[in-house]
Protein backbone atom coordinates (compact mmCIF):
# COMPACT_ATOMS: atom_id res chain seq x y z
CA UNK A 1 0.00 0.00 0.00
CA UNK A 2 1.32 3.43 -0.91
CA UNK A 3 2.73 5.58 1.88
CA UNK A 4 0.51 8.39 0.59
CA UNK A 5 -2.71 6.38 0.35
CA UNK A 6 -5.59 8.57 1.63
CA UNK A 7 -3.25 11.26 2.94
CA UNK A 8 -4.35 14.83 2.25
CA UNK A 9 -1.75 16.65 0.17
CA UNK A 10 -1.98 20.35 -0.65
CA UNK A 11 0.04 21.65 -3.63
CA UNK A 12 -0.14 25.36 -4.37
CA UNK A 13 0.23 26.37 -8.02
CA UNK A 14 -0.73 22.95 -9.35
CA UNK A 15 -1.70 23.64 -12.95
CA UNK A 16 1.75 23.92 -14.54
CA UNK A 17 5.33 22.74 -14.24
CA UNK A 18 6.49 21.14 -11.01
CA UNK A 19 3.15 21.81 -9.31
CA UNK A 20 1.16 19.92 -11.92
CA UNK A 21 3.68 17.07 -11.89
CA UNK A 22 3.32 16.85 -8.10
CA UNK A 23 -0.48 16.78 -8.33
CA UNK A 24 -0.28 13.94 -10.85
CA UNK A 25 2.26 12.01 -8.77
CA UNK A 26 0.26 12.21 -5.53
CA UNK A 27 -3.01 11.28 -7.23
CA UNK A 28 -1.24 8.25 -8.73
CA UNK A 29 -0.03 7.40 -5.20
CA UNK A 30 -3.58 7.37 -3.87
CA UNK A 31 -3.57 10.68 -2.00
CA UNK A 32 -6.41 13.13 -1.66
CA UNK A 33 -5.11 16.26 -3.36
CA UNK A 34 -6.02 19.94 -3.14
CA UNK A 35 -4.52 22.56 -5.39
CA UNK A 36 -5.05 26.18 -6.38
CA UNK A 37 -4.10 28.55 -9.16
CA UNK A 38 -5.17 31.91 -10.54
CA UNK A 39 -6.39 30.52 -13.86
CA UNK A 40 -9.81 28.86 -13.67
CA UNK A 41 -9.55 27.30 -17.14
CA UNK A 42 -6.32 25.52 -16.26
CA UNK A 43 -7.84 24.22 -13.02
CA UNK A 44 -10.88 22.98 -14.93
CA UNK A 45 -8.61 21.24 -17.45
CA UNK A 46 -6.76 19.58 -14.57
CA UNK A 47 -10.03 18.31 -13.14
CA UNK A 48 -11.01 16.85 -16.53
CA UNK A 49 -7.73 14.92 -16.53
CA UNK A 50 -8.54 13.44 -13.12
CA UNK A 51 -12.16 12.31 -13.00
CA UNK A 52 -13.31 9.91 -10.28
CA UNK A 53 -10.50 10.90 -7.90
CA UNK A 54 -10.53 13.08 -4.80
CA UNK A 55 -9.20 16.37 -6.18
CA UNK A 56 -10.20 19.69 -4.64
CA UNK A 57 -9.40 22.83 -6.63
CA UNK A 58 -9.92 26.53 -6.07
CA UNK A 59 -8.99 29.70 -7.94
CA UNK A 60 -7.04 32.08 -5.76
CA UNK A 61 -4.25 34.63 -5.76
CA UNK A 62 -1.64 33.61 -3.21
CA UNK A 63 -0.37 37.17 -2.91
CA UNK A 64 -3.61 37.87 -0.99
CA UNK A 65 -3.85 36.54 2.56
CA UNK A 66 -7.62 36.04 2.46
CA UNK A 67 -7.33 33.90 -0.68
CA UNK A 68 -4.75 31.73 1.09
CA UNK A 69 -7.02 31.40 4.11
CA UNK A 70 -10.05 30.57 1.99
CA UNK A 71 -8.16 27.85 0.10
CA UNK A 72 -6.71 26.19 3.19
CA UNK A 73 -9.94 26.34 5.17
CA UNK A 74 -11.95 24.91 2.26
CA UNK A 75 -9.45 22.06 1.96
CA UNK A 76 -9.77 21.21 5.65
CA UNK A 77 -13.54 21.38 5.35
CA UNK A 78 -13.49 19.10 2.29
CA UNK A 79 -11.02 16.48 3.50
CA UNK A 80 -11.06 16.88 7.28
CA UNK A 81 -7.46 18.02 7.64
CA UNK A 82 -4.07 18.35 5.95
CA UNK A 83 -1.14 15.91 6.14
CA UNK A 84 1.27 17.51 3.67
CA UNK A 85 1.51 21.11 2.50
CA UNK A 86 3.74 21.85 -0.48
CA UNK A 87 4.27 25.58 -0.98
CA UNK A 88 5.09 25.37 -4.66
CA UNK A 89 3.45 28.40 -6.29
CA UNK A 90 5.91 31.03 -7.37
CA UNK A 91 6.88 33.63 -9.92
CA UNK A 92 10.30 34.63 -11.20
CA UNK A 93 11.66 37.86 -12.63
CA UNK A 94 14.28 38.90 -15.15
CA UNK A 95 15.52 42.47 -14.91
CA UNK A 96 18.56 44.25 -13.57
CA UNK A 97 17.84 45.86 -10.22
CA UNK A 98 18.75 49.34 -11.50
CA UNK A 99 16.08 49.02 -14.23
CA UNK A 100 13.35 47.24 -12.28
CA UNK A 101 10.35 48.86 -10.67
CA UNK A 102 10.51 48.07 -6.93
CA UNK A 103 6.87 46.97 -7.16
CA UNK A 104 8.07 44.01 -9.23
CA UNK A 105 10.22 42.82 -6.32
CA UNK A 106 7.33 43.36 -3.92
CA UNK A 107 5.03 41.27 -6.14
CA UNK A 108 7.56 38.44 -6.25
CA UNK A 109 7.92 38.53 -2.46
CA UNK A 110 4.14 38.59 -1.94
CA UNK A 111 3.68 35.39 -3.94
CA UNK A 112 6.86 33.42 -3.26
CA UNK A 113 7.35 34.26 0.41
CA UNK A 114 4.16 35.60 1.94
CA UNK A 115 2.00 33.16 -0.01
CA UNK A 116 3.89 30.31 1.67
CA UNK A 117 3.74 32.04 5.05
CA UNK A 118 -0.02 32.56 4.91
CA UNK A 119 -0.87 29.07 3.64
CA UNK A 120 1.33 27.50 6.28
CA UNK A 121 -0.13 29.68 9.04
CA UNK A 122 -3.67 28.54 8.33
CA UNK A 123 -2.71 24.87 7.78
CA UNK A 124 -0.31 24.59 10.73
CA UNK A 125 -2.64 23.36 13.46
CA UNK A 126 -3.94 20.55 11.27
CA UNK A 127 -0.43 19.53 10.17
CA UNK A 128 0.82 19.50 13.77
CA UNK A 129 -2.16 17.41 14.82
CA UNK A 130 -1.36 14.86 12.10
CA UNK A 131 2.43 15.11 12.54
CA UNK A 132 2.68 15.86 8.85
CA UNK A 133 5.07 17.63 6.51
CA UNK A 134 5.58 21.21 5.33
CA UNK A 135 7.53 21.67 2.12
CA UNK A 136 8.84 24.83 0.50
CA UNK A 137 9.82 24.67 -3.16
CA UNK A 138 12.82 26.96 -3.19
CA UNK A 139 15.64 27.28 -5.71
CA UNK A 140 19.39 27.38 -6.07
CA UNK A 141 18.66 31.12 -5.98
CA UNK A 142 17.90 30.55 -2.29
CA UNK A 143 21.57 29.70 -1.74
CA UNK A 144 23.17 31.93 -4.36
CA UNK A 145 21.88 35.32 -5.48
CA UNK A 146 21.43 35.38 -9.26
CA UNK A 147 21.85 38.49 -11.42
CA UNK A 148 18.67 39.70 -13.05
CA UNK A 149 16.72 37.80 -10.38
CA UNK A 150 17.37 39.94 -7.31
CA UNK A 151 13.74 39.85 -6.14
CA UNK A 152 13.42 36.14 -6.87
CA UNK A 153 16.65 35.40 -5.00
CA UNK A 154 15.49 37.52 -2.07
CA UNK A 155 12.19 35.62 -1.88
CA UNK A 156 13.93 32.25 -1.87
CA UNK A 157 16.54 33.28 0.71
CA UNK A 158 13.66 34.51 2.87
CA UNK A 159 11.71 31.28 2.34
CA UNK A 160 14.63 29.10 3.39
CA UNK A 161 15.49 31.19 6.44
CA UNK A 162 11.88 31.21 7.57
CA UNK A 163 11.52 27.46 7.04
CA UNK A 164 14.72 26.74 8.95
CA UNK A 165 13.37 28.75 11.90
CA UNK A 166 10.01 26.95 11.61
CA UNK A 167 11.70 23.55 11.47
CA UNK A 168 13.54 24.34 14.69
CA UNK A 169 10.37 25.56 16.40
CA UNK A 170 8.58 22.33 15.44
CA UNK A 171 11.52 20.01 16.14
CA UNK A 172 9.77 17.95 18.83
CA UNK A 173 6.25 17.97 17.41
CA UNK A 174 6.66 15.18 14.85
CA UNK A 175 6.28 17.65 11.96
CA UNK A 176 8.91 17.57 9.23
CA UNK A 177 9.84 20.86 7.53
CA UNK A 178 11.75 20.53 4.26
CA UNK A 179 12.82 22.82 1.45
CA UNK A 180 13.52 21.70 -2.09
CA UNK A 181 15.91 23.36 -4.53
CA UNK A 182 15.26 21.93 -7.99
CA UNK A 183 17.91 23.80 -9.99
CA UNK A 184 16.99 24.76 -13.55
CA UNK A 185 13.84 22.80 -14.47
CA UNK A 186 12.00 22.70 -17.79
CA UNK A 187 8.82 24.63 -17.02
CA UNK A 188 6.86 27.77 -17.83
CA UNK A 189 8.42 29.82 -15.00
CA UNK A 190 10.87 31.68 -17.24
CA UNK A 191 8.19 32.50 -19.83
CA UNK A 192 6.00 33.86 -17.04
CA UNK A 193 8.89 35.65 -15.32
CA UNK A 194 8.21 39.33 -14.74
CA UNK A 195 10.19 41.92 -16.66
CA UNK A 196 11.30 45.29 -15.28
CA UNK A 197 7.75 46.65 -15.58
CA UNK A 198 6.07 43.66 -13.95
CA UNK A 199 4.75 42.07 -17.16
CA UNK A 200 5.42 38.43 -18.21
CA UNK A 201 8.46 38.34 -20.47
CA UNK A 202 6.82 35.66 -22.64
CA UNK A 203 9.98 33.82 -23.63
CA UNK A 204 12.75 31.78 -22.05
CA UNK A 205 16.38 32.83 -22.47
CA UNK A 206 17.51 29.34 -21.37
CA UNK A 207 17.82 26.00 -23.17
CA UNK A 208 14.76 24.28 -21.71
CA UNK A 209 15.56 20.99 -23.45
CA UNK A 210 18.76 20.54 -21.45
CA UNK A 211 17.02 20.79 -18.08
CA UNK A 212 15.55 18.25 -15.67
CA UNK A 213 11.86 17.67 -16.38
CA UNK A 214 9.12 18.62 -13.96
CA UNK A 215 8.10 14.95 -13.68
CA UNK A 216 11.62 13.99 -12.60
CA UNK A 217 11.63 16.73 -9.99
CA UNK A 218 8.26 15.57 -8.68
CA UNK A 219 9.46 12.00 -8.23
CA UNK A 220 12.47 13.23 -6.23
CA UNK A 221 10.22 15.39 -4.05
CA UNK A 222 7.75 12.56 -3.41
CA UNK A 223 10.58 10.26 -2.28
CA UNK A 224 12.12 12.99 -0.10
CA UNK A 225 8.79 13.59 1.65
CA UNK A 226 8.36 9.88 2.33
CA UNK A 227 11.87 9.64 3.82
CA UNK A 228 11.39 12.95 5.70
CA UNK A 229 14.48 14.68 4.37
CA UNK A 230 15.55 18.08 5.66
CA UNK A 231 16.69 19.54 2.34
CA UNK A 232 16.80 18.41 -1.27
CA UNK A 233 19.14 20.00 -3.81
CA UNK A 234 18.73 18.62 -7.32
CA UNK A 235 20.94 18.40 -10.42
CA UNK A 236 24.71 18.25 -10.53
CA UNK A 237 24.91 21.92 -11.52
CA UNK A 238 22.74 22.88 -8.54
CA UNK A 239 24.81 20.89 -6.04
CA UNK A 240 28.03 22.25 -7.51
CA UNK A 241 26.78 25.82 -7.29
CA UNK A 242 25.80 25.45 -3.63
CA UNK A 243 29.18 23.87 -2.83
CA UNK A 244 31.18 26.45 -4.76
CA UNK A 245 29.31 29.38 -3.26
CA UNK A 246 29.88 28.09 0.25
CA UNK A 247 33.60 27.46 -0.03
CA UNK A 248 34.74 29.68 -2.94
CA UNK A 249 32.30 32.65 -2.99
CA UNK A 250 34.52 35.13 -4.84
CA UNK A 251 35.30 32.65 -7.58
CA UNK A 252 31.61 31.81 -7.82
CA UNK A 253 30.80 35.51 -8.32
CA UNK A 254 32.94 35.47 -11.45
CA UNK A 255 31.57 32.18 -12.77
CA UNK A 256 27.95 33.24 -12.26
CA UNK A 257 28.60 36.61 -13.93
CA UNK A 258 30.19 34.85 -16.90
CA UNK A 259 27.19 32.53 -17.22
CA UNK A 260 24.54 35.27 -17.17
CA UNK A 261 26.30 38.14 -18.96
CA UNK A 262 27.87 38.62 -22.39
CA UNK A 263 29.59 41.85 -23.34
CA UNK A 264 28.06 43.52 -20.32
CA UNK A 265 24.49 42.52 -21.29
CA UNK A 266 22.24 40.18 -19.32
CA UNK A 267 21.66 37.32 -21.75
CA UNK A 268 20.17 34.63 -19.48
Amino acid sequence: MSFFKDKVVVVTGGTEGIGKALVNAFIDAGAKVATCARNYDKLYSLQLQHTNVELHTMTCDLSKEQDCRRFIESTIKTFGGIDILINNAGVSMRALFRDADVEVIKKVMDINFYGAVHCTKYALNSIVERQGTIVGVSSIAGYRGLPGRSGYSASKFALQGWMEALRTELLHTGVNVMWVCPGFTASNIRNAALNKDGNPQGESPMDEGAMMTADEVAQHVVKAIETRKRTLVLTFTGKRTVFMNRFFPSWTDKLVHKFFFKNGELVK
